[in-house]
């Protein structure tokens, strides 16, 4: 078989490491969910996964169905593998959820989209764990702690949609073929799926967090009147000179709750 050429466009960067391969099969949550697999690939992963689960995955480049479909013959002809050739993030602007019952996301996920694809699995009521390869740098703002650096509004979301929220472990260049210039990590969450998603919250962090070196209250003149952020602040006794990464989560919690329903509250 010719060898595949991984696609810019689709950021594709195919894991070759067995090792790391392994390592993600073990860290498989023990439960009865289906798998959702984004961006296959070359199916170096899915092998792994159709030994344990049924997996339904989905794939945008036409190139590698054809490759996926006569790799996975037998187990599509058994209902083991379902392949749907697709763009998951417009699946997504169609429907609900990737599964119509619980899922785990587990993939390796293509940098240029891999945060987007969290979010909306977030907002996916029937996905229940997400295990994912992606950039390290995004990982750890999805895991990031107050005072962190890396402390956004990625990590506030994931706090208050999840019940566990880690990096199981890093994975360097030469595991992937091409070689990408920067380390991945695998991203673990798994998710309180009794917490829904205030899309005007998220959308008040992001005001928050637009320029996160600079102090919150000047991010929030973007939204409010320089007086209405000193009587917030006052009243919830924050330092006016703290910057967005200093700020705990149940204070932005509580900022918003006066914002939107006034300053009492």
């Amino acid at each position: 078989m010719e060898k595949v050429k991984a696609k810019k466009e689709f950021g594709q960067n195919f894991l070759k490491d067995s090792t790391v391969l392994d390592k993600i099969i073990q860290s498989m949550p023990q439960n009865s969910n289906h798998i959702v697999e984004i961006g296959p690939g070359l199916g170096d992963l899915t092998k792994n996964l159709v030994k344990y689960k049924d997996v339904r995955a989905y794939e945008v480049d036409t190139d590698l169905i054809g490759i996926l479909k006569n790799k996975f013959e037998k187990e599509i002809e058994e209902n083991i593998f379902e392949l749907i050739h697709s763009d998951v993030l417009k699946i997504w602007e169609q429907q609900i959820s990737l599964y119509s019952s619980k899922y785990d996301m587990i993939a390796n996920l293509p940098y240029y989209i891999a945060t987007n694809i969290i979010l909306k699995a977030f907002e996916d009521t029937n996905c229940e764990h997400i295990i994912v390869m992606v950039q390290k740098e995004v990982a750890e703002k999805f895991t990031a702690n107050v005072n962190d650096k890396e402390y956004s509004s990625l990590a506030i979301i994931t706090e208050n949609i999840s019940k566990e929220s880690k990096i199981l472990f890093d994975v360097p260049p030469e595991s992937f073929d091409p070689v990408p210039k920067v380390v991945s990590s695998i991203l673990y969450i798994k998710k309180d799926l009794n917490a829904k998603i205030n899309k005007d919250f998220n959308k008040f962090l992001k005001a928050c967090f637009i320029q996160p070196r600079k102090k919150l209250s000047k991010n929030l003149q973007s939204i409010l009147a320089k007086e209405q952020i000193l009587d917030i602040f006052n009243s919830l006794e924050i330092d006016e000179n703290i910057r967005p990464h200093e700020l705990h989560s149940s204070l932005y919690s509580q900022m918003y709750t006066k914002v939107k329903y006034g300053r009492d509250n």
